[in-house]
């Protein structure tokens, strides 16, 4: 009788042990929701790629790293949208203007080339040469970079009347002008292009 009694105790140690480890299992093997995601082949060195790739965004666009072959590229950029700025105005090709100028530019320069058109003013540009170009201020706000570069160029300007008399300038005549003006691109932008913000009086 009291063999009988063992083996069924064992039994019932068995089925409690059994049971207690299901419990368990249900328990800690149950997701909370508040577990570390896991994330297949973002492996330790493809993080490390991730950060440099975030770090070289991030510097591209801070305002003191305009320098050496960059810096030299941008100002050469710059001298070329300004010769093609100012002879697009002279001739009126808004088209070109457009594809350069911010809006608000673009509105200010269509204005301008509307007036002197209903007064019947015609104005001939003839750009000699770039003498001098500096980058004289680099800095970013929330969204935007601006750059303000100042020309230094020689150029030959007359403006006609509706009969073709001069009325201002003289062909013969190459004169020196200086100008200041200021460039602006977005942050986020992948585009190389900067757009005309500003005419900065002397």
């Amino acid at each position: 009788m009291s063999s009988n009694f063992g083996y069924i105790d064992i039994i019932l140690l068995a089925m409690i042990a059994g049971f207690i480890i299901l419990r368990l299992r249900s328990i800690l093997g149950r997701k909370t929701g508040h577990e570390d995601k896991i994330y297949p082949g973002f492996t330790e060195k493809k993080f490390e790629e991730f950060q440099k790739k975030q770090e070289v965004k991030f510097k591209k666009t801070n305002p003191n790293d305009l320098v050496g072959e960059e810096k030299e590229k941008f100002i050469k950029g710059a001298e070329i949208a300004y010769e093609t700025i100012i002879t697009a105005f002279a001739k009126g090709d808004k088209k070109t203007l457009n594809s350069l100028l911010t809006s608000e530019m673009s509105n200010n320069f269509d204005r301008a080339i509307s007036e002197r058109e209903n007064k019947g003013i015609k104005s001939e540009l003839t750009f000699i040469g770039m003498k001098k170009s500096s980058l004289e201020k680099y800095e970013k706000s929330q969204n935007n970079i601006f750059a303000t570069v100042k020309f230094m160029s020689d150029i030959i300007s007359v403006k006609k009347d509706k009969d073709d008399k001069i009325i201002e300038g003289n062909p013969d005549r190459i004169k020196t002008v200086t100008d200041q003006w200021k460039f602006t691109k977005k942050i986020s932008s992948n585009s190389p292009n900067w757009y005309l913000a500003e005419i900065l009086s002397q």
